[in-house]
């Protein structure tokens, strides 16, 4: 018989990956203390976009195999249960806030029965998972406690679930690691490669992943900036080094940089943990890199003025995207939406369009204005930012949209669109990285 699971937080990764295992066969509870999510949930109406996730909610609701309550005491029967609160960054410092994850853990601490497995997947400060071991050996002798970090993309969140390209779990004994075997079954027999760890280095995973991650984004966009300095082209430099076996082609595809609610905030509570345990120097590149990240985003404000003017009033700006990147409704930290409040803030008349993402940009920056459509939000505009590299885009006809816009001038910031194409049919066109010839 498989074991019940509970999950605790229906955020965007607890309702992802309640909804997934229950796809897998298995009984889910999640549960939350916000009961509108709930409720919307429940009735399978999600409060964040995932491309196919809500059909599995909805499928897996009508099964009777998931539910979402707001009651933690109908986790009492769960063999395992698994923490998915957010851990978003202190307001005014680096440092990750855990107040959710101590939370979670207390309230579900009354409902452990003997022998069940509490398992972190929130990206924690390393040290956590071992703090958190010691308060339940205090509150709740009877159950142990593992760590196993989560790899979803978001826009790829339900594919890195059902078939991830690896699972690591941190244990302290081997009940624990057979409990997560047995939990994670049918994603072993398709291959899915099984890490085991401590808790410490279960916690680090993530973060150096992310870290990583970040680092190799943020050091196309430096290569960018030499490239644009020195007349050259930085996707072809990124073609040719991505041959090279060593670095690999993926994500060197110069631009705005990143943003969401994960790897910036991650790398800065990185680098937060690191001092706390004096090795600060060992991860001080960081720092560089997410100034790297921020200085993107101003590199596209000063060629904006560069097109345009000093003075930005009265300019109308259309900008082609908000959520932080293509298939996701996330604007948190996202480049784009910071740019566009830039040059809000700057005095120029903007106006934003996004396929997904208008109502919480929309929250998030109310003074804005915001289209339904392209052809809406490029309407009369002196210069386009192409922000978000969302497919619709990218197909966009240039010599249609020539016609509806008072200057055909458009930028680049994703290094997407076909620039002979735009050329050809009228626009200037400039993109981060590449000489506008």
């Amino acid at each position: 018989m498989k074991p019940v699971l509970s999950v605790i937080g229906t955020g965007y990764l607890g309702t992802t990956f309640a909804a997934c295992m229950s796809s897998l066969g298995f009984t889910v509870i999640g549960i939350d203390t916000d009961a509108e999510k709930v409720r919307r949930i429940s009735a399978g109406d999600l409060p964040f976009y995932e491309p196919g996730l809500q059909e599995i909610v909805i499928t897996e609701i009508a099964t009777g195999r998931l539910i979402f309550t707001t009651d933690f005491s109908l986790g009492k029967d769960a063999d395992v249960h698994f923490i998915c609160v957010g851990t978003p960054q202190k307001e005014g410092e680096f440092a990750a806030d855990l107040t959710y994850v101590y939370g979670a853990v207390a309230q579900i601490v009354p409902f452990l029965k003997s022998g069940s497995l509490v398992v972190g997947k929130s990206t924690v400060p390393v040290g956590t998972a071992q703090a958190l071991r010691a308060q339940l050996a205090v509150s709740a002798p009877h159950v142990d406690i593992a760590w196993n970090p989560e790899f979803t993309r978001e826009g790829f969140a339900v594919e890195d679930s059902l078939r991830p390209d690896r699972i690591v779990v941190g244990v302290t004994n081997d009940r624990a690691e057979e409990i997560l075997r047995e939990v994670y079954a049918p994603l072993l027999e398709i291959g899915t490669p099984w890490i085991r760890a401590d808790l410490p280095t279960s916690e680090l995973v993530k973060v150096a992943a992310n870290s990583f991650l970040a680092t190799k984004i943020s050091f196309i966009n430096a290569m960018a900036e030499v490239c644009e300095a020195a007349g050259a082209d930085v996707t072809v430099l990124a073609k040719s080094i991505g041959y090279d076996a060593r670095i690999g082609n993926k994500f060197l595809q110069a631009g705005i940089g990143f943003g969401g609610g994960c790897l910036p905030k991650d790398i800065r509570a990185f680098m937060a943990r690191a001092e706390e345990l004096g090795a600060k120097q060992a991860v001080e590149f960081l720092r560089e890199i997410d100034a790297i990240n921020l200085r993107a985003r101003q590199r596209v404000i000063d060629v904006v003025r560069e097109m345009l003017s000093e003075d930005l009033a009265q300019f109308k700006i259309a900008v082609l995207g908000a959520a932080f990147k293509p298939e996701s409704d996330d604007v948190r930290d996202s480049p784009s939406l910071d740019i566009a409040a830039q040059l809000h803030a700057a005095g120029a008349l903007v106006t934003v369009h996004d396929p997904k993402a208008i109502a919480n940009a929309k929250r998030r920056f109310p003074a804005l204005q915001f289209a339904d459509s392209v052809t809406e939000c490029v309407a009369d505009a002196d210069l386009v930012l192409h922000l978000t590299e969302w497919r619709e885009y990218r197909e966009l006809n240039p010599a249609d949209l020539a016609a509806l816009v008072n200057s055909p001038r458009i930028i680049d910031g994703r290094n997407v669109l076909d620039r002979d194409k735009w050329k050809s049919a009228g626009w200037k066109f400039h993109a981060l990285g590449r000489t506008d010839s």
